[in-house]
């Protein structure tokens, strides 16, 4: 079977056993601040396992896009070293919400793998939980059981708590888990060494291709264990490592899913996989980066500086630097392997396809940036390599090498690599030290301490009420406090809620929620997987009572008319620019709207005018928003309603229209019922943020107004200045001409002076011991006219030692000047003099031994200046 097939037989045995099979989520998590990158394919289910809200099915099955770079799942150092990790992966996975348990995935997973797909049960080894004395947590003989009738027992092995219990995190639910494994080994090796012996060994032909985790737990903030009250399944099977043993492979990377790829690029490179370690793990690691990277850009995340974008060019940078060392790629490469990606998952994941350029931009530009940054880190060694040949040292300190990580991007490898290359190594415990400062820096920063959620009334379902009402009378279900470095607060839930969560773009609610005549703040709502969570200062006395929950209306009603513009501005982007334009994020508050999009240079000025005309015309006409709540997002997709890639949909959808044949957008925002209560649109900055993605900045309503009539009153005090004129451009043109002029004019008087300073300065030169001597206080127009001076003198008289203690217009500065021959002969170092010289006008500088300037703060030092150097020479 080719892993196309592999794939689809998993999805129809799951749908034969009556599993709704759902969509994967993004790989780039947006509602969960515990994660960057959906790292299983539990996480989209995350809020069902915690009791936050029901399933409307109870049985599932997809397969996931992972990614396990950061955090406690990090596979980023293995991946191209051995065969079988991965950053970026397909997980496919069954669920049961509280439906069945232990014997059903076992005897499942068992069917699926021996009768379906006819992997040799005699290659085949199971795992289960041995139970763990300090947990209190006896052996899975439950498990075990099940296991029995099916697989002989010595291929049933006892796993260690950190094998066989599978935790969501610190806190949530757990549980012991069952991994299934398989031996790729030939049957010579087999029979020297037994299987059973080498699994959880990291061996790379005994691997485990799925694990089954039973979800009996809950873990507490204090680390005990509490039962679930439903017992759920959550099973992960690794899609390559199954296509590896169904294909007959022992890596991988041999098989249909990567090895298109590695032929395309080892054939660019003119190289044959397969015949060197060093370049095979170079084919692997770019075939493995290039999905990671594709997949992230197409869900949304750009490569960037700080979290989820930093993780992402770090991964594309890791793989242009194996392909720059080891394959002498010297010219973007990465991008050229995106229009293959493209058409093995089409049909798939179709949201590659669907945003191929842009995907191949971004990562094109990403990878020109970076060349030229490794080139400036190469030389930067070079300069290193010189330093040190100096002081005959042949180490590169730690801090060095971590300002090359650092500040250039360079992993340490590479830099262990070019310092082995010349000669050289690194203090790799400096760096690790230096790296350890950053890390703990970090953590500390933002470390935060959760409780465990207070239960004050029993329920699940949370009723969000505020696209129709600001108020409510609402109960609390449950809080919890948080405590980080600067503050504590608390986490709120309530049964019934006006206030809208922070998604989609749109900052959250403020307001607060009033008993017995006392009003208590609600600072923000955030959006927590799916549960909305109001974040309090204070927590109420009695948490128990029934509470008027209000939302800041004027605050919510400017965010609102922020939100409906960005629908508007989408549309008309659209219009004008062209149907290549994607939304690549927003974000709208009260007082912030602001738009990114996929577009490949800046808007013209004409563009931006017409955009701005588009969504003010669209204002005027008062459009009446027509909102359809739960609808199946098959009628939504009719309809033509613009879905935002990364963004995870239901089943249901709510679609946001103004105009049928203008814009028509999935959207959960909050938006005024017509287009006229936005008032006025005015966009004020237009510029880049990314490669092939511009932002745009306006302003709506009263603040578009308030803008508007700031610029209309500087434009009446500029032409109040300018007298009043009928054309005010035409009498600023006029007044830039007439400064020009002046300008040149004063320049050739200024030239003029110099020249005159200059003939001065040769008739004060002193002849002593063979050194022509000048030390004069002067006074000079600007600084660019002392170094010409400077030079001319130095150019014009042999045998030069001067200092100028110069009045640059009111601002003092000394310039020493030492001819070539002196440095040596006489021991004199400009720059060395320069230092002392600076300290009588209270400053520093330095410069060459030719040649050295300071300036200062106090100008009544010039003249303690001219006898400190005349006592020098």
């Amino acid at each position: 079977m080719d892993s196309k097939q592999i794939r689809q037989k998993f999805l129809e045995f799951f749908e034969s056993k009556q599993h709704q099979i759902v969509p994967s989520a993004p790989m780039v998590v947006k509602d969960d601040p515990t994660l960057m990158f959906t790292n299983a394919g539990m996480n989209q289910f995350k809020d069902l396992f915690l009791g936050n809200k029901t399933a409307d099915y109870n049985r599932a099955a997809d397969t996931q896009k992972c990614m396990r770079v950061s955090g406690k799942h990090n596979d980023l150092e293995e991946v191209g070293i051995d065969t079988y990790h991965h950053t970026m992966f397909e997980m496919l996975g069954n669920w049961s919400f509280g439906n069945y348990f232990k014997k059903d995935a076992i005897a499942w997973a068992w069917e699926l793998l021996t009768d379906v797909y006819q992997l040799p049960k005699d290659r085949l080894y199971v795992t289960i939980f041995e139970g763990d004395q300090g947990e209190g947590l006896e052996r899975d003989q439950e498990a075990y059981d099940f296991w029995k009738a099916l697989i002989a027992e010595e291929r049933i092995l006892n796993g260690n708590k950190k094998d066989n219990f599978w935790e969501m995190g610190e806190q949530g639910p757990c549980g012991p888990c069952s991994e299934i494994h398989i031996d790729l080994r030939t049957e010579e090796e087999i029979a020297a060494v037994p299987g059973k012996t080498l699994v959880n060994e990291d061996h790379p032909q005994v691997v485990e291709i799925w694990n089954l985790v039973f979800m009996q737990f809950n873990r507490m903030a204090d680390g005990s264990l509490i039962k679930l009250p439903a017992q759920h399944v959550d099973t992960g099977m690794g899609f390559e490592r199954l296509c590896m043993a169904l294909q007959g492979k022992t890596s991988n990377y041999d098989t249909d899913v990567f090895q298109p790829m590695i032929q395309f690029i080892a054939q660019k490179a003119e190289v044959e996989y397969g015949k060197d370690e060093k370049i095979d793990i170079a084919l692997r690691v770019i075939v493995d980066h290039i999905r990671a990277v594709s997949f992230a850009i197409a869900d949304g995340q750009l490569p960037s500086n700080n979290k989820a974008g930093y993780v992402i060019r770090r991964i594309l940078r890791r793989a242009v630097r194996y392909g720059y060392t080891f394959l002498g790629f010297k010219m973007p490469f990465m991008n050229t392997l995106v229009p293959l990606l493209c058409e093995q998952f089409e049909g798939v994941f179709d949201e590659l396809k669907a945003q191929q350029d842009f995907i191949i931009k971004v990562i094109m530009e990403e990878e020109s940036a970076f060349l030229r940054t490794l080139d400036t880190g190469l030389r930067k060694i070079d300069t290193i390599r010189e330093e040190l040949k100096t002081t005959n040292n042949d180490t590169i300190d730690g801090k060095t090498v971590f300002e090359l990580y650092d500040t250039f991007g360079f992993p340490v490898d590479l830099t262990a690599l070019i310092a082995r290359e010349n000669g050289l190594q690194i203090d790799e415990k400096g760096f690790e030290q230096e790296m350890q400062v950053q890390k703990d820096r970090s953590r500390n920063a933002a470390k935060t301490e959760t409780s465990d959620w207070t239960i004050v009334n029993e329920g699940e379902d949370v009723q969000f009420i505020g696209y129709d009402h600001l108020e409510a009378t609402s109960k609390i279900l449950r809080y919890r406090e948080v405590k980080d470095k600067k503050k504590s607060f608390f986490q709120v839930v309530l049964d019934t809620t006006p206030f809208y969560a922070e998604s989609g773009g749109q900052a959250g609610d403020t307001g607060y929620i009033e008993a017995d005549g006392k009003k208590y703040s609600i600072i923000d709502t955030k959006k927590e997987n799916d549960l909305s969570i109001h974040l309090m200062k204070e927590l109420p006395a009695n948490v128990e009572a029934d509470f008027h929950a209000v939302v800041s209306a004027n605050k919510r009603r400017l965010s609102m008319n922020n939100h409906s513009a960005t629908h508007l501005l989408h549309a008309a982007l659209r219009s004008v620019l062209g149907d290549h334009v994607q939304q690549k994020g927003s974000f709208v508050s009260d007082s912030v709207l602001r738009f990114d999009f996929s577009h490949f240079s800046k808007m013209t000025d004409e563009e931006i005018a017409q955009v701005e005309q588009i969504v003010n015309q669209k204002i005027r006409e008062n459009i009446q928003l027509d909102e359809k709540r739960n609808i199946p997002i098959a009628e939504a997709k009719n309809l033509g309603a613009t879905a935002l890639f990364g963004e995870k949909y239901g089943d249901f959808v709510r679609v946001i229209t103004f105009d049928p044949n203008y814009s028509v957008e999935l959207c959960g925002g909050t938006h005024v019922p017509a287009t006229g209560q936005i008032g006025l649109f005015k966009i004020t900055t237009e510029s880049s943020v990314a490669a092939g993605v511009r932002r745009i900045e306006a302003l709506t309503a009263d603040g578009a107004e308030a803008y508007i009539n700031k610029e209309a009153e500087e434009l009446k005090a500029i032409k109040e200045a300018l007298k009043n004129p009928k054309d005010a451009v035409k009498a600023i043109d006029a007044l830039m001409k007439e400064r020009a002029a002046l300008a040149k004019e004063i320049e050739g008087l200024h030239s003029e002076k110099a020249q005159a300073l200059k003939g001065d300065l040769k008739n004060a030169v002193v002849e002593k011991d063979g050194v022509n001597v000048i030390i004069k206080k002067v006074s000079i127009p600007a600084a660019d006219q002392l170094k010409n001076l400077c030079f001319q003198m130095k150019n014009e008289t042999e045998n030069l030692f001067m200092v100028l203690a110069a009045d640059v217009a009111g601002k003092p500065q000394v310039a020493v000047v030492v001819s070539e021959n002196l440095i040596e002969a006489k021991e004199l170092h400009a720059g060395k003099l320069v230092k002392e010289l600076a300290k009588e006008i209270k400053g520093g500088g330095g410069g060459q031994p030719f040649f050295a300037t300071a300036g200062g703060k106090d100008i009544n030092g010039l003249d303690a200046v001219v006898a400190k150097a005349s006592e020098i020479i």
